[in-house]
């Protein structure tokens, strides 16, 4: 879940053993938390991170999770798309479905991530219903 904190911490939810893991970035408080509280309702232990460089130094500190859902745009020099492109091209981490989500839905900006190699794109806010379909991806 969402913390207050200065955003350079990692902050994780807890839930059971076993439970998929997402890993969350996004750098607005209420969406994460609103995307929190429904992954949570899945049963779903959710790492939370503002800005995609911290979630790439995640998993190449072999962080464990199931599935990536991203912001696609520009946060701290670094955009969703660019996270999903080192996923991608990572032997290690190239497994991980990459989900991106959105307030823009500009039909280029859809296309290019999931020719990359995105599994989907949802728009913004995330709704309790786009949960199942995200979750049949790990």
């Amino acid at each position: 879940m969402w913390a207050s904190n200065d955003g350079n911490d990692p902050v994780e939810t807890t839930n059971t053993i076993g439970s998929p893991r997402v890993l969350l970035v996004d750098d607005s408080p209420s969406d994460c938390l609103r995307t929190c509280v429904h992954l949570r309702r899945h049963n779903v232990l959710v790492t939370a991170v503002k800005f995609p460089w911290q979630a790439l130094e995640l998993l190449n500190q072999e962080h464990v999770v199931n599935l990536v859902l991203t912001v696609d745009r520009i946060l701290d020099h670094m955009s969703g798309y660019d996270l999903l492109m080192e996923v991608k091209k990572s032997p290690k981490l190239n497994h991980l479905p990459v989900v991106i989500i959105s307030d823009d839905m500009i039909h280029e900006r859809v296309k290019r991530c999931l020719d990359g190699g995105a599994k989907d794109y949802i728009q913004k806010p995330m709704e309790y219903s786009h949960v199942t379909r995200i979750l049949s991806y790990i």
